[in-house]
C-alpha cells in the first residue's frame, strides 16, 4: 500500500472504491463505461499484479473538472516481437552500457490510459473546461504522484491512445517533455443508416467482398455459438482463457494480460452491455469474442479467442468479425471499433483506419533525450487497405 498527498488541484486514490459518490456524480462520467466505477472496480479486482491508482483534478472551488485512471505495471523490452526487435536492442544495449536502462528487471511503466484496450480511455474531462489547461494540470499530477512515493518507482510515463482530433489539446504534454509516436490505429466501421439487417451490409457490398463473406459462413456452418451467460461462464472460463492465451502469444507485443475472470464481473454488472459469445465444433470451444456498449450507440470489439489449427479451415476469425458487424447493426449502433491488431483483414469488412497517438516520458532526463531519438523511427506496421463498399467512404486521418 502506498501513500500519496493530495494537493490544491488534485486528489488521489489507491482504489477506486475510495473515489467519493459526489465525485462520480459531479463528473456525469457514468454513461460512459469505461469511466464506470463498475467497469474499473471488475478490472482492478482481477489484476492485482498491477498497481492502480486514480486522480480527480479539482478548479480554484475544489470542484471535480476531470479523472485519471492510472496503472504501474512491468513492461519487459524483450516482449517486443516486430520490425522494431533489432532497433530496440541498439537502444537497450546503449541504455545498459550507460546505465539507465535495467538489464534484468522489466521497465516500470506508468499508464494513464486503460492497459487492456485501445482508445481514448484513460482521462474524462467535464465539459465546459479548458482541456489543454487539465491536461497540463493532469501532468503536473502524475510527476508528484511518482514522485510522492519511493515505492511506486515508476521508471517512464505513457499516456496512450488520443485521436487526431484530441492532438492540439494533448501536445501540450511536449511542454512537460513526453514525446508523441503514432501506434497500430484503431480499425472503425462507420455503420450507414440504411442497414436493418445483416443482409443490407452484405447488399453494400462489391461483390468480390460478398461472395469473400458468404464463403466464410459456409465454411463456419458447422460452428454453433452460444451467448456466455452467468449461468454458463464458470464452466467455459478455463478454455477460454487457454485460446486467449494463444492470441495473446501470437501478438507483438503486450501492455499486460488480461484476466478472463473479469468477464464474470462484467457480465454481472453491466449485463446485456456486455457481448460475450462462444463458438463450439461438437463439444469443443474453438473461440470467442467479447465486447462492450458504450454510450449507447458505439460497440468496442474486446478480446478474442482462436484455435488457429481450425482457424483457416472453418473461417473461425472470419466469422467473428461478420458476427461483430451483425450485432452492431441489429443494436442500431453508429460505430463499430474492432481495435488494433489485423488492420488488412478488418480492412476487408469495411474497416478504416483511425490514428491512435501516445505520449512517453522517461523519468530520467538522459535516457529521455535518447527515447525521443527512439521513438521518431516507431510508426504502425503499414498494410493494404481494402475498399469492399460500392460507394467508397474512406478517410484517412494522417
Amino acid at each position: 500500500m502506498y501513500c500519496c498527498p493530495n494537493t490544491n488541484n488534485a486528489l488521489f486514490f489507491n482504489s477506486v472504491t475510495s473515489v467519493p459518490e459526489h465525485i462520480w456524480e459531479s463528473l456525469h462520467c457514468k454513461s460512459n463505461l469505461y469511466f464506470h466505477k463498475d467497469f474499473l472496480i471488475a478490472i482492478e479486482k482481477n489484476h492485482p499484479e498491477i498497481t492502480f491508482s486514480y486522480l480527480v483534478l479539482l478548479d480554484r472551488q475544489k470542484h471535480a473538472i476531470a479523472f485519471a485512471s492510472l496503472q504501474i505495471v512491468d513492461f519487459y523490452i524483450k516482449g517486443i516481437k516486430n520490425e522494431l526487435q533489432s532497433l530496440i536492442k541498439k537502444i537497450e544495449h546503449l541504455g545498459q552500457k550507460l546505465r539507465l536502462l535495467p538489464s534484468k528487471k522489466p521497465l516500470k511503466l506508468l499508464i494513464c490510459g486503460n492497459t487492456f484496450v485501445s482508445g481514448e480511455h484513460g482521462v474524462f474531462i467535464k465539459k465546459g473546461q479548458d482541456k489543454k489547461q487539465v491536461i497540463k494540470k493532469l501532468a503536473e499530477a502524475i510527476t508528484h504522484f511518482s514522485n510522492s512515493d519511493k515505492k511506486l518507482k515508476a521508471d517512464a510515463y505513457l499516456l496512450k491512445d488520443f485521436v487526431n482530433e484530441s492532438l492540439f489539446i494533448t501536445n501540450e504534454l511536449k511542454e512537460y517533455q513526453y514525446h508523441p509516436f503514432l501506434v497500430e490505429p484503431n480499425m472503425v466501421l462507420s455503420l450507414q443508416e440504411d442497414w436493418s439487417t445483416f443482409d443490407d451490409y452484405l447488399t453494400a457490398m462489391k461483390t468480390k467482398f460478398r461472395v469473400k463473406a458468404r464463403k466464410a459462413f459456409k465454411q463456419s456452418a458447422a460452428i454453433k455459438i452460444e451467448e456466455v451467460t452467468l449461468k454458463n461462464i464458470t464452466e467455459q472460463l478455463p478454455k477460454m482463457t487457454e485460446l486467449y492465451q494463444k492470441v495473446a502469444d501470437n501478438a507483438d507485443f503486450n501492455l499486460g494480460h488480461f484476466n478472463l475472470k473479469t468477464y464474470t464481473d462484467f457480465k454481472n454488472k453491466l449485463g446485456e452491455n456486455y457481448i460475450l459469445r462462444s463458438y463450439w465444433l461438437g463439444d469443443n470451444i474453438v473461440g470467442f469474442l467479447s465486447g462492450i456498449i458504450n454510450n449507447n450507440n458505439s460497440l468496442d470489439a474486446h478480446f478474442v479467442g482462436i484455435d488457429y489449427e481450425l482457424n483457416k479451415q472453418y473461417a473461425i476469425y472470419q466469422r467473428m468479425l461478420y458476427d461483430y458487424i451483425a450485432i452492431a447493426i441489429n443494436k442500431k449502433m453508429k460505430t463499430l471499433n474492432f481495435g488494433r491488431t489485423a488492420s488488412e483483414i478488418k480492412s476487408s469488412v469495411g474497416a478504416v483506419p483511425q490514428d491512435l497517438t501516445m505520449y512517453l516520458r522517461h523519468k530520467k532526463t538522459i535516457t529521455n533525450k535518447i527515447l525521443k531519438v527512439f521513438l521518431q523511427r516507431v510508426e504502425p506496421t503499414p498494410f493494404q487497405q481494402k475498399f469492399p463498399f460500392k460507394k467508397v467512404e474512406f478517410v484517412n486521418e494522417k
